[in-house]
């Protein structure tokens, strides 16, 4: 057995994982606050690396300010998104919205390639060394960069949750919308910050997968990628989003371990997922921290 192969894959597979976490949180957020899955998740990905590579390479900005423009570029997004196209739709049947977002993704996803063409594009170099040596294994800078990143952001999700005004607003109005705005909580504000921070994060990712692999269509169907992290977690669990992805990380980077020296079936990586998610659907379909829905009638 190649033991350093099995360190090597472990390690990016918890890196990923905790990225992969940080993108389900977003699915959780707008699922939370909104009660809607956002199809659409994976196009935010995209969106946002294209504009940070376009503000990098055709701007010629350096990527400590492009960076920071694309967050802002993001939050400007996610609000408008929420404000044109979602607002009108409160009160009308979920399977519609959640419609919609799957058409904001598709039309997403062809404006990205129309306007940047079909080809990934690399970044430009972004730091001075692109691997890292960790005990004897070498880690991408980039994926470095994004572990560090997702522990901030884990953290600024469980403050912002717990103590901020805001957090608090939006924790009530996923308890029960009515209930909330009958305190004086802005729905529609909550609505609002939800879409303009799952826009932030997604972009964040979408970048440090960019910075790895390049930018292309492809970037969008890390959204897919994360909702078996998602079901796996629980729709209702930040913490289960961040569990659900460091084991959806792990186990495509084991499948892929396995795949490579036992089967050689060569498509273990991209399918593992979505086995462990039918698994957990028939098994527990709640995810592990979901919370069940009991219904007196």
């Amino acid at each position: 057995m190649n033991t350093s192969l099995l360190l090597q894959l472990l390690v990016n597979g918890l890196i990923v994982g905790a990225l992969y976490g940080v993108v389900a949180m977003c699915f959780v957020l707008i699922y939370k606050s909104t009660q809607v899955v956002n199809f659409a998740q994976g196009e935010f990905l995209l969106v946002g690396a294209w504009f940070c590579w376009w503000v990098v390479t055709d701007l010629g900005l350096p990527f400590w300010i492009g960076f920071p423009a694309t967050l802002v570029f993001m939050t400007i997004f996610g609000v408008l998104i929420q404000v044109v196209v979602l607002r009108p739709l409160i009160g009308e049947p979920i399977i519609s919205i959640i419609m919609v977002t799957i058409g904001l993704g598709i039309f997403f996803q062809a404006m990205m390639n129309w306007i940047f063409g079909v080809f990934a594009q690399p970044f430009p170099p972004i730091f001075e060394t692109e691997t890292i040596a960790i005990f004897g294994l070498n880690v991408e800078t980039a994926y470095m960069m994004s572990l560090v990143i997702s522990v901030v952001i884990m953290i600024a999700f469980a403050y912002f949750f717990k103590y901020s005004n805001m957090g608090l607003a939006m924790r009530a109005t996923a308890f029960d919308q009515q209930v909330a705005q009958s305190l004086g909580v802005s729905i529609k504000q909550v609505f609002a910050i939800s879409w303009a921070i799952s826009a932030v994060v997604s972009a964040v990712a979408g970048v440090v997968i960019g910075i790895v692999n390049g930018v292309s269509s492809s970037l969008a169907f890390i959204g897919i990628k994360v909702f078996p992290a998602v079901i796996v977690g629980g729709l209702e669990s930040i913490v289960g989003a961040i569990i659900g992805g460091l084991i959806i990380g792990v186990l495509e980077n084991m499948a892929q371990f396995v795949d490579s020296e036992i089967l050689h079936w060569g498509n273990m990586y991209a399918i593992a997922p979505f086995y462990v998610l039918i698994i957990i659907l028939m098994i527990k379909p709640y995810g592990l921290f979901g919370v069940r829905d009991i219904e007196r009638v």
